[in-house]
């Protein structure tokens, strides 16, 4: 809701932490400046970009990621990995995704295009003078003192050696906080039997980057999601042999099922794993079994938090993280905020209609319902979910394919408009294509009139944008030049 009382109370401007400068934290940033906050990027890494910056390290001592959080490599991309959503349809409001002259100009590139277009991003609203690189967040927890503020402790990555030696923590004092730090970095394990005791390599995803490591051998790839396939085809090229463990038929799409007859004699399906033996034996659902040197879970991620401390206010449980009204707001901690919590989203531009709700709220601009309506709201949604036969799990999965939550939102809460027709229908295209030709839909489709003149105008814009800002760029310089 607006404040009715817009016109006589002035707005209010805070000093804000945002955690985390990915695609989530660069939008809330620049909503928070933009509606006058002093801003405070907090990123652990060397450069902003998130899951998008590309890190070819990996933890060689948790492989698996077990250990407790935070892992220490925060990167989850694989070197391959290309965009499964079409670039028009990822890109901010005002700011397009469009191909640039010299780079990857593809509907679907690979991730490095996408750190760029953030990269530009940052640089065209000044974002980086708000960014502190290489620092990395140890606790967030209220401030001692009548009014609530948050004490946010943090270490300079930069003048400490990589086993923690020489580390000093830096204590400051924000009125909110804004988290933004992902849920693509800590590895989300099943429980299957006899894990403990096998005698092979066993890898998350997590720590997945190229296929040569697997040359030869024997390879169990578990989980058939988007990155379960894309891994599994790779790895086969070099591997001698790669099952593929799906929950059950239903997760074998026409696509991929093309795949598996196509490569049939190095690419196997198989469902549910029975258990694991310690000699090197993977025992599936039919009983059959095979000697693997490697499983490589494809089995997703946690949301994890290990630096906030609430006492129990927000709470993470198989997945979901809340109590939060409208995935965003605690209702007893108005003060902390969370963007980027919910998956099956357009993003960045969901992301930045949250950030624009935030920001408006802490300037007074919108007020929040009072904390009772808010916890009722949530448990309400709770329960419908739960009827609805939806798991805990996927309490944040706000389905895209149904964009009613989407357009309510950015309606109620920062006046966005809808999403364009087009780009819905992009979306499923992409999707159905997807299904039915999953190793060539990145190249090969076929846009409907709709899309095809939506396509063409969003061009068309993309480049009058940049036009002018390269105007206005260099009126700049001639300026400074004067």
């Amino acid at each position: 809701m607006v404040s009715d009382d817009i016109k006589i109370k002035p707005l209010q401007r805070h000093k804000v932490c945002v955690i985390g400068a990915g695609m989530a934290g660069l939008a809330s940033a620049r909503e928070l400046r933009r509606e006058g906050h002093g801003v405070t990027v907090l990123e652990q890494s060397g450069d902003v970009g998130g899951q998008w910056l590309y890190d070819p390290r990996v933890d060689g001592d948790d492989l698996l990621g077990a250990a407790e959080p935070p892992v220490k490599v925060h990167g989850s991309m694989y070197a391959s990995l290309r965009l499964i959503s079409a670039r028009e349809n990822m890109g901010f409001t005002d700011f397009q995704f469009a191909p640039k002259d010299g780079l990857d100009g593809r509907r679907f590139p690979g991730h490095r295009e996408v750190y760029l277009y953030l990269k530009d991003f940052c640089d065209a609203f000044g974002l980086m003078e708000s960014v502190r690189l290489n620092t990395s967040v140890v606790r967030v927890a209220p401030a001692a003192g009548p009014t609530l503020r948050w004490t946010v402790r943090s270490v300079d990555l930069g003048k400490c050696d990589g086993d923690g030696a020489g580390e000093v923590e830096e204590e400051e004092v924000f009125d909110a906080v804004v988290v933004a730090n992902g849920h693509y970095s800590q590895p989300r394990l099943p429980s299957i039997p006899g894990m403990e005791a096998w005698r092979g390599r066993q890898v998350h995803s997590h720590s997945y980057r190229e296929p040569e490591p697997f040359r030869g051998e024997v390879v169990v790839v578990v989980g058939c999601g988007e990155s379960g396939k894309d891994i599994a085809m790779e790895v086969r090229r070099v591997a001698k042999e790669v099952h593929l463990v799906a929950k059950s038929m239903e997760e074998v799409t026409q696509g991929l099922a093309k795949v598996l007859a196509k490569h049939s004699a190095s690419l196997h399906l198989q469902l549910h794993v029975e258990r694991l033996c310690e000699d090197g034996r993977v025992v599936f659902g039919d009983g059959s079994t095979v000697l693997a040197d490697t499983i490589i879970y494809c089995t997703g991620y946690s949301y994890s938090f290990p630096f906030l401390d609430t006492e129990g206010a927000v709470t993470v449980d198989d997945n979901r993280v809340g109590p939060l009204f409208e995935h965003v707001f605690p209702p007893s901690l108005p003060s902390l905020s969370f963007v980027g919590i919910p998956i099956k989203v357009f993003a960045p531009w969901f992301f930045e209609a949250q950030a624009k709700w935030v920001a408006q709220v802490l300037s007074g601009k919108r007020t929040l319902p009072p904390e009772e309506e808010m916890m009722r709201s949530v448990e309400e949604y709770y329960r419908a979910r739960e009827v609805a036969g939806a798991p805990k799990k996927y309490t944040h999965d706000v389905s895209l394919f149904d964009t009613t939550y989407i357009d309510e939102f950015a309606s109620k809460y920062c006046d966005f408009p809808g999403v364009e027709k087009w780009r819905y229908e992009l979306l499923v295209s992409s999707f159905v294509n997807m299904l039915d030709n999953l190793e060539t839909f990145r190249d090969e489709y076929e846009d409907s009139d709709t899309i095809r003149k939506g396509v063409e105008e969003w061009h068309l814009s993309a480049q009058q944008a940049q036009a002018a800002a390269t105007k206005k760029q260099s009126l700049g310089l001639l300026e400074h030049v004067e």
